[in-house]
């Protein structure tokens, strides 16, 4: 440890810049606790976007939904994202990346712990609707804020490992469903709101929301964020605190002083190119005076105008079409599988079923037929409906899939590169949304959606390192929530049209997935590779 200090030395009084001090601080236990973090946070972002999708087949007679409803909610939460996607992409961009992530994941605890308690199909929509408002900007601003707080070398990995830490949520959630749906849970909480199993499932999804805004507490803002407002003190602080404790040694030993300017502070000398740790206060705010709202509005509106000049505006639109077409045919598929795979079990069980081989053309047909159009559900619901164990080994197995598939990648993007790894992903992708028109079995439905939902969120992970390495950080995490809002616009749109394909035939809701993401596939090759993953 001291040979190090003592080489470092003679480079004290030199400014360095970011890439140089964040490799300095080195990768360590900080970086494990963040990941950890990370874990919580991602949770709390796929339950929001998921849970609707398990208790679809559980709560089909409590809430009285027809097929077309079923949509409707797996919708709901998509339509929320997008009507917040630039509101929070600014202010993640001026207020701070900790901010957001704070009382982002603490709002959303509030909003899925309340619809909870929801007694009927309009207002777990509406709750829905605004769990997806508040919770798209923290779950965007994770991406960025992640890659942020590691050395460039780790950055592609740290996605990758992200896209794990995601579909380890997707494997919580059956595994979650599993442990609470077989249980009969039925019973009146102070005398007025009835309580089924799905609502527990629902309040205990929310647990990570809590965990994850409790958590960013604790944890510096990004550094890079800092230095891009003229912060620099602040910054220097962070990289202190990052060094202090990957390295188990004082802040002060942290062996650079000095930061260059990336952009003049507002309440500093226009002439002044370094900012130390002596000259600058940590916290600015005793030495900045505040912005009115007119003057954060005009600051805002020229940090984003070179969004609209080239080159960026061509990488933001050829990033927010290949967002569109991705998430329309992943999560159409991906939330329609437990539904999915609820009616292939109970078609399997049915008596006249028992010579037949469960083509799932035959199985959507009988779904289609018994959820389209329900005019009697007092009828229909005389009996509560016995869930198929399939349900949740067959999602845990799809999950399983897609966790093993992000470790084979997380090997392999060092190789092939982010951006063959997205078009190869996309044109396999969409080969096996066509191809499950042709399966023939439960199993072969099970193999096919596993790999399309692996291969497809793999993809995904791919764009999003992608684009996170073509903008600049003043405008990162802007176009990161507009891509991802144009992938919730993506998601909005397959699962309301999917049940429609549905009732118009076999082959059409299927065709519609391939061909989306074959065309992205086509759209994907002339992207710009962005493989340097520097963060200028």
């Amino acid at each position: 440890m001291e040979t190090v200090q003592k080489s470092d030395d003679r480079k004290e009084d030199e400014p360095v810049d970011f890439e140089k001090a964040m490799d300095t601080a080195g990768f360590g236990i900080f970086n494990y606790v963040l990941l950890l973090v990370g874990v919580f946070a991602a949770l709390a972002s796929v339950f929001e976007t998921s849970t609707m999708s398990y208790i679809l087949p559980v709560a089909e007679c409590d809430l009285e939904m027809t097929l077309r409803d079923k949509g409707l909610l797996n919708a709901a939460t998509y339509a929320g994202m997008i009507t917040s996607a630039i509101i929070w992409g600014y202010l993640a961009d001026t207020l701070g990346r900790r901010k957001v992530l704070i009382f982002g994941y603490l709002a959303d605890t509030i909003c899925v712990f309340s619809s909870s308690l929801t007694q009927n199909f309009q207002m777990l929509v509406a709750f829905k609707f605004l769990g997806g408002f508040i919770v798209n900007g923290p779950g965007a601003v994770l991406f960025t804020y992640l890659t942020e707080l590691h050395p460039a070398k780790q950055r592609p990995r740290v996605l990758m490992i992200l896209g794990m830490i995601n579909s380890l949520a997707t494997l919580a959630l059956p595994l979650i469903a599993w442990a609470i749906f077989p249980r009969a849970w039925n019973f009146l909480l102070f005398d007025s709101l009835q309580v089924y199993s799905w609502q527990i499932f629902l309040a205990v999804c929310g647990i990570p929301s809590l965990i994850g805004g409790l958590s960013f507490i604790f944890l510096p803002e990004s550094p890079k964020f800092l230095m891009s407002q003229g912060r620099n003190a602040e910054a220097l602080h962070s990289f202190q605190k990052i060094y202090a404790l990957n390295q188990r040694v004082p802040m002060h030993t942290y062996p650079i002083k000095q930061l260059v300017e990336e952009v003049p502070n507002r309440g500093s000398n226009v002439n002044e190119h370094v900012f130390t740790v002596e000259n600058k206060p940590v916290k600015p705010k005793f030495k900045r005076e505040a912005r009115t709202f007119t003057q954060a509005v005009r600051d805002g509106m020229i940090q984003i105008k070179p969004m609209f000049k080239k080159p960026l505006l061509g990488h933001s639109l050829h990033a927010y079409a290949l967002q569109f077409l991705i998430l329309l045919g992943l999560n159409t598929i991906r939330l329609w599988l437990p539904q999915l795979f609820a009616s292939i079990g109970e078609y399997e069980a049915l008596e006249t079923s028992k010579t037949e081989s469960a083509n799932l053309c035959t199985i959507l047909e009988y779904s289609v037929n018994k959820t389209a159009v329900v005019t009697d559900f007092a009828e229909k619901c005389s009996e509560r409906p016995e869930i198929s164990v399939d349900l949740y080994i067959n999602n845990i197995i799809v999950s399983i899939t897609g966790l093993v598939g992000y470790c084979f990648a997380g090997m392999i993007v060092k190789v092939l590169g982010a951006k063959r790894l997205l078009t190869f992903g996309l044109l396999i992708s969409g080969c096996l949304g066509i191809g499950l028109y042709w399966s023939v079995s439960g199993l072969s439905t099970l193999i096919m959606s596993s790999a399309f939902v692996t291969i497809c969120s793999v993809s995904t992970s791919s764009l999003m390192g992608i684009v996170i390495a073509l903008f600049p950080t003043s405008l990162r995490s802007l176009v990161v929530a507009t891509a991802m809002m144009f992938g919730r616009l993506g998601a909005l749109s397959g699962n309301l049209v999917f049940p429609i394909f549905m009732e118009m035939g076999c082959i059409q809701p299927f065709l519609m997935v391939g061909l989306v993401l074959l065309a992205a596939s086509a759209l994907s090759v002339i992207l710009p590779s962005g493989t340097k993953f520097n963060l200028t």
